[in-house]
């Protein structure tokens, strides 16, 4: 009874190899959690309701209201400088009304009054002049050519956005990577299982002959 119980235990690579496969599928269930409820839920509602059109622009304005930006020059240095708004105002094909175009949902939260906010710079000097660069390329280089935007009837409708933040392939790395964790584990865990199975039958075997 002894010889037959010690055959049914795990030795220490295959205890060991066991724990990791549930790790590893404990990690992709709280993985795909986390990322349901923190991360996935919101981008699929900013999705919601929301699709692609064609924009015209109408208008090209700098605002007199400046507003501020935290600039880094250093581990311990920090600051603050301002920059000039810039606001593009477009037409979609969805729509006759103009609309306020945005870079993406991330800067239209920070700052929805304006199309663009340049990279921080300590010298406001500077974050006018790449403003005024912004401000020229979409008066000059786009100018009347229409192009793709984005919009979110339900959650913003005055507004559009030139890109997306949570596009395509974002959502489906927020899936495969907590799926393949998940799968590895039950991997591991199924052929461990199935390699002791295998050496205790062998072992039946071996005694039946002897």
């Amino acid at each position: 009874m002894a010889r037959s119980r010690a055959a049914y235990e795990y030795t220490e690579a295959e205890d060991k190899s066991m724990r990791l496969g549930f790790l590893l599928i404990a990690a992709g269930l709280l993985s795909l959690l986390g990322l349901g409820c923190c991360w996935l839920r919101p981008a699929l509602q900013e999705r919601g309701g929301g699709g692609s059109a064609n924009c015209t622009v109408l208008a090209v304005r700098q605002l007199g209201e400046r507003f501020a930006c935290t600039f880094s020059c250093g581990a311990a240095c920090r600051g603050t400088a301002r920059y000039p708004c810039l606001q593009v105002l477009v037409r979609t094909s969805r729509s006759s009304a103009p609309a306020l175009l945005h870079e993406d949902e991330r800067q239209l939260r920070t700052n929805p009054k304006c199309s663009y906010i340049p990279p921080c710079a300590r010298d406001d000097q500077e974050n006018s002049e790449n403003v005024t660069y912004k401000q020229k390329y979409w008066k000059e280089k786009v100018g009347s050519q229409p192009f793709t935007c984005y919009f979110n009837q339900h959650l913003r409708p005055d507004d559009v956005m030139l890109k997306r933040t949570h596009d395509e392939t974002v959502l489906l790395h927020c899936f495969l990577w907590p799926v393949v964790t998940f799968l590895v584990g039950v991997l591991i865990v199924v052929l461990t299982i199935c390699a002791k199975s295998l050496a205790i039958r062998a072992e039946a075997i071996t005694k039946k002959k002897h």
